[in-house]
């Protein structure tokens, strides 16, 4: 994933509340990801995510944190933090993020193993929703095994 998203002269910027880094270490575990991954914020406190994100603090107070519109918010907001700081034009930079319950109990009426990943690239936001079964370990790491194929999906959408 990383050598194609140097041949397509893209770079990744996350956003991480529920894998709190997780995502940000697999990518960065691999060879030459010094070229392609941009950084990382860790934003598991919800004033993290309006402050250093972008999210909006009204969407936190009436849907929680474990929401579809944060997760895109969430990947929005790190996009353009990281292509801003990098001098990079945004349409070079995929935004990605992680919220969801890993549990072990429920956050308010959103049950352990609802998850959101949000993408922003050039190609346009979109959220995909998990309901994961397991231990909060589990949850977390497929959590970040689903955010990698969808990294690469959205790779794969560029043209070399």
């Amino acid at each position: 994933m990383i050598e194609q998203a140097k041949a397509r002269g893209l770079f990744v910027a996350v956003a991480e509340s529920l894998t709190a880094g997780a995502l940000a270490s697999t990518l960065a575990d691999t060879p030459g990801a010094s070229g392609v991954l941009l950084g990382s914020i860790v934003s598991y406190q919800d004033q993290v995510k309006s402050e250093l994100l972008g999210v909006s603090r009204q969407l936190i107070a009436a849907q929680s944190a474990v929401d579809p519109e944060v997760a895109i918010q969430m990947a929005i907001g790190v996009r353009g933090k990281f292509a801003r700081a990098m001098g990079h034009e945004p349409a070079a930079v995929i935004g990605i993020s992680t919220t969801g319950v890993a549990g072990p109990e429920p956050v308010g009426e959103k049950p352990v193993g609802e998850v959101y990943i949000g993408i922003s690239s050039e190609l346009g936001d979109k959220v995909i929703a998990l309901e994961l079964d397991g231990s909060r370990d589990e949850i977390r790491q497929r959590t970040v095994e689903r955010a990698l194929e969808l990294l690469r999906e959205e790779i794969l959408r560029f043209s070399v």
